[in-house]
Order: structure tokens, then C-alpha cells, then sequence
């Protein structure tokens, strides 16, 4: 690993405040400076390429044939940044609104209770357009998040890691992502699903053309059925869960599984590992000060964007030693940050 990479990475996670080139000189005392540390963020080039050579060792030490792969997006806002090509507007479904920041996509594979994030692809804009309605510059993309999904996929195969399902949220269950996944690399998934996606009950139904929402679905709770969703070439298993909200509201989750041998409660705890992605974007952006930098090039973003995703990795080898999680060991640091303040105060006090 880098030296300065290294240094770099634990700085940001002992942090509290703007991540910054003055500020790591000044704790370093000078031993690294400033230019230094502009140069190393505006200089290298830190990709997903270089998150699997960083991870790849620890992620063999654990891959098991029953692991999971899981993607998701996450939005880093930035809303007082300049707007370039990755800082730029993005819809946050979560919010219901678009917001001004950093739109990454993370693969992250999950086995015995381990989280390491494998590859990342930041959610590039370089196509520039006049909106003809707000008559305002856009931004948009070459590729969707999909076929940059596919593409990571694809990466992933090519690393010989190994795992059985995809997870996915509703966001990402196309049919396309369906059918490359299970007939192109012989892989299973389960997705979360839009009720209004159109299955048949029966093959002949599907040759009839004889679809219904799956919302008009007489699906009790708790169980399975054999569906053929539009556009698929095979069949599905369709679950619905319904539980209970914070508000006290019902809802329900569909859920699609192409390994039509799982029960409904092997369907529901393998999703459950869905969320082990949900803990990564929570603790890249508060363990990691991955929002935290100043930097304003479309390179010194990147960088610390693949910084803050590698020291969350270094955060997760840590749960493993010290037996507890990302946030607890955060709070340990700002704990003895405190107490040796406290103890500096004295001393000047007195």
C-alpha cells in the first residue's frame, strides 16, 4: 500500500472536522506537508481497479460459495461546491427531490458477517444540454447506473470471486440486469420489485401475452409463487413480506428470487444482507469524512472519494480485531480525542 495513501486513510478516519491538506500537516507537525499532500490527492489516480488489489487478499480470506454480492447507490451531497462533472444533480429517491453532490454506485460482497467493498463506479455527467422547458445546463451521463452495474458484474467475474446471489433494490430489477445475471454469468439474485411490474401465472399465460400487476395479485403473505415476469426468458419465485413502520403504517415488499428452490424464510434472510450496504454508506459518510473535503478538481474528488471507501475497509478489519462495529470505534476516538484535550486544557490552566 501507498505510504502516504495509508496515512492518508487514517487521518480521515480519526478526523472530526473538514478534511483538509493544512489540517493533516498541522497534526503530522510538519512531518508531511501540505504540498505534499495536494500533490499525492491531485496527482494519483485511484480507481476500482485499486480497491480490489487493496481488498483482494482480505476478501479470499473469507469468500464462500453462499456469499453475497450486493449494489447500491448512495448520494454524497455538495451542495456548496462548485458544480462539475460529478458534482452535479442527481435524483435522490429517499428525498423524492434532486440534490447537488456526489452520486456513487458500490459493489460490496458479503460473507460470514464481513462487508468489503469490492468496486465502486462514480456516477459520471460530462454531457452538457440545454433543458428546453427551465432553460437551464444539465447534465447527464454516457451510461446509466444499470450498465454500470453490469459492467462492475462483469469485473467482479473477471476476479474469480466467488458468491451465489446478487442483491439488489428496486432501483437496479430490471429485466436486462435479470437476464444477464442469471443466463450471462450463471449467477442467482433476488430484487426488491415494483408491485405495478407486469408477471404471468403460468407459461401459457406468458405465451398468451396474459400479464397482470402484480399488485392485482391475490399473494398471501409469508409465501411463494412461480411467476413469469415480462420480458424474462425463465421463471421466478415472487414473495411478499408486509410489516409494520415506524408511523405505525403497513407495507409491503415484493420480492423476485431466480433460484426457484429457496423457501420464502431462505428468500427473506438472504435479502436481509441487503442492507449490510445501506450500514457502508452510513459509515463512509460519517467515519470516513468522505464529505467532508474542500477539494474542488474532478481528481481530488475521486481520490478522496476512493479514500474515504478504502478506510471504510480498514474500519471493517477493525470490527473484526476489536469485535465491535464502525461506530462504536468512532465514538472510541472522539472519546480519547476529548480526554486528551481535557488533559491539554489543564496543563495550560495550570
Amino acid at each position: 500500500m501507498d505510504k502516504l495513501l495509508d496515512i492518508y486513510t487514517d487521518y480521515l478516519i480519526s478526523s472530526f472536522g473538514p478534511t483538509t491538506a493544512t489540517n493533516m500537516s498541522r497534526m503530522l507537525e510538519g512531518e508531511i506537508s501540505h504540498d505534499e499532500i495536494t500533490r499525492f490527492l491531485s496527482r494519483s489516480t485511484f480507481s476500482s481497479i485499486t480497491l480490489w488489489l487493496s481488498v483482494k487478499s482480505a476478501v479470499r480470506n473469507i469468500e464462500k460459495s453462499d456469499g453475497v454480492l450486493i449494489f447500491d447507490d448512495t448520494i454524497v451531497e455538495k451542495p456548496h461546491t462548485k458544480e462539475n462533472d460529478i458534482i452535479t444533480w442527481h435524483y435522490d429517491h429517499s428525498k423524492g427531490r434532486s440534490v447537488k453532490g456526489i452520486n456513487i454506485l458500490n459493489a460490496m460482497y458479503s460473507a460470514s458477517d464481513i462487508n468489503i467493498p469490492v468496486a465502486f463506479e462514480i456516477i459520471n455527467k460530462p454531457i452538457h444540454y440545454c433543458d428546453i422547458k427551465t432553460r437551464k445546463v444539465k447534465h447527464c451521463s454516457e451510461l446509466t447506473k444499470n450498465d454500470l452495474l453490469l459492467q462492475m458484474l462483469k469485473k467482479c467475474q473477471q476476479n474469480q470471486l466467488i458468491y451465489s446471489y446478487v442483491l439488489t433494490d428496486i432501483w437496479y430489477a430490471s429485466t436486462k440486469n435479470m437476464q444477464e445475471i442469471k443466463l450471462g454469468f450463471n449467477k442467482d439474485f433476488i430484487m426488491a420489485m415494483k408491485s405495478n411490474r407486469l408477471v404471468a401465472l403460468s407459461l401459457e399465460d406468458k405465451l398468451q401475452c396474459r400479464f397482470v400487476n402484480i399488485n392485482s395479485l391475490n399473494l398471501e403473505p409469508n409465501t411463494t409463487i412461480h411467476v413469469y415476469l415480462k420480458g424474462l426468458d425463465f421463471p421466478v419465485l415472487l414473495t411478499k413480506q408486509v410489516f409494520i413502520n415506524k408511523d405505525e403504517s403497513e407495507g409491503i415488499l415484493y420480492l423476485v428470487c431466480s433460484d426457484i428452490e429457496l423457501t420464502f424464510d431462505k428468500i427473506t434472510t438472504i435479502y436481509k444482507k441487503r442492507w449490510n450496504v445501506e450500514v457502508f454508506h452510513k459509515s463512509i459518510k460519517s467515519n470516513t469524512a468522505i464529505a467532508k473535503s474542500p477539494t474542488r478538481t474532478l481528481n481530488t474528488q475521486s481520490n478522496h472519494i476512493f479514500a474515504a471507501i478504502f478506510a471504510a475497509f480498514k474500519l471493517e478489519l477493525l470490527k473484526l480485531k476489536h469485535h465491535t462495529n464502525h461506530f462504536a470505534l468512532k465514538n472510541k476516538l472522539y472519546l480519547k480525542a476529548m480526554q486528551a484535550s481535557f488533559l491539554e486544557l489543564r496543563k495550560l490552566s495550570a
